[in-house]
């Protein structure tokens, strides 16, 4: 379409200031397509800075992987500002061992790797001192650096089970990897299947979703605090999330009133919770089976994962085709509202393995994703 027709012609009329404004409103999605209208469109949507809605406002990935047939292999990504999903192509792989965070996929074993999550573009570090298999994993803000914590150990593609999960960071601009004090003993029985993390504040906190002992890692003295005991009420399993430097727990409880999925605030330093929401009960219900509606085993593929001012809940069994729903924090006056998310887009695949995660994106990420770096 030329620069002459009728919408360019009315968009040239407006300050440019003005046009800025009202396309900086729109969702991610539109703008992709308003993009395609004419050049200067295209120029004005490519050169938008940062909006504040996107960056409180993380988009929910999910990364279905088959083991044995790539063809069935699905990634997704659910926008909530036109709250909708898209449909990504699935990008090759360097390996299967997939973490998300910030903007990126990580391939962690045998040899690590990242790509930005929208455009795949692999780039491979420095060989990590030891290599990971399903590690934690937090990029530190405005910095060009990441953390691993914890996963399983792997040596030649075998599993090394006298490993004692060192913790490793790496600093993408000398492409070096620092090695650091291990996870605490407390948490290294089952390090590699039930711990959560969260960054927040210049520590990484580590957290172990059944024991529900959490200790964190000071990036600034490279020490582990004190392991500590967080567990709220009638706490089933629980995961840890950071959301605008406020560290969040989701996690399911049983108590009088029944099964529910509640959310606390958490103070950094002394751990002490407040609750601030909780999930209706036919949105928990409406993610899980309820065929026995007295059985707590149904909810143990739910998982919690969110950032900036969402939460994602969603449940990881391939059965229901990962249904979710989303919490807002503080919308109004400090309240908490709820909403469910549509469903996937069809066909949905079963997998052996669904890698998610929330992330922001901005617009630099879908039409400059060469330029997106660590931490930036």
């Amino acid at each position: 379409m030329s620069d002459t027709n009728p919408e360019s012609s009315n968009l040239n009329v407006l300050n440019t200031d003005v046009t800025e404004s009202i396309v900086s409103l729109l969702p991610i999605p539109s703008l992709v397509r308003f993009s395609s209208v004419s050049k200067l469109w295209r120029s004005i949507i490519t050169t938008l800075p940062p909006s504040p809605s996107s960056s409180s406002s993380p988009w929910l990935f999910l990364f279905g992987i088959h083991n044995t047939s790539s063809f069935h292999n699905q990634s997704f990504a659910f926008d909530p500002l036109s709250n909708s999903w898209l449909r990504l192509p699935f990008p090759s792989l360097p390996s299967l061992h997939l973490v998300g965070s910030d903007r990126f996929l990580f391939a962690t074993a045998p040899r690590f790797s990242f790509s930005p999550v929208l455009k795949p573009n692999w780039r491979f570090t420095s060989p990590l001192r030891f290599p990971r298999i399903n590690p934690l994993l937090g990029v530190f803000s405005a910095s060009s650096k990441l953390i691993l914590v914890g996963g399983v150990g792997s040596i030649g593609g075998l599993v090394n089970i006298d490993d004692r999960l060192p913790v490793q960071i790496y600093d993408s601009t000398l492409d070096s990897w620092e090695l650091c004090p291990p996870l605490p003993e407390a948490f290294r029985s089952n390090a590699h299947e039930t711990l959560s993390s969260a960054l927040c504040k210049r520590r990484f906190y580590v957290f172990d979703i059944n024991s529900c002992f959490i200790s964190s890692f000071c990036l600034d003295t490279y020490t582990w605090s004190d392991v500590q005991t967080l567990r709220p009420p009638g706490l089933l399993f629980a995961f840890l999330n950071s959301c605008n430097d406020t560290l969040i727990l989701g996690g399911m409880c049983n108590s009088d009133r029944g099964f529910s999925f509640n959310l606390w605030r958490i103070e950094l330093g002394s751990m002490e919770f407040s609750e601030i929401a909780i999930m209706p009960e036919p949105l928990l219900f409406g993610l899980v089976d309820n065929e026995d509606e007295d059985d707590g085993n149904k909810f143990r593929t739910l998982k919690c994962v969110g950032s900036g001012n969402l939460i994602y809940v969603f449940n990881e069994d391939g059965h229901k085709k990962y249904p979710a729903c989303v919490c807002e924090i503080g919308v109004e006056k400090g309240k908490c509202r709820w909403r469910s998310v549509p469903h996937l887009p069809s066909p949905v695949n079963k997998f052996h393995k669904l890698v998610s995660f929330c992330s922001t994106i901005s617009i630099s990420d879908v039409f400059h994703s060469e330029e997106t770096q660590i931490g930036a």
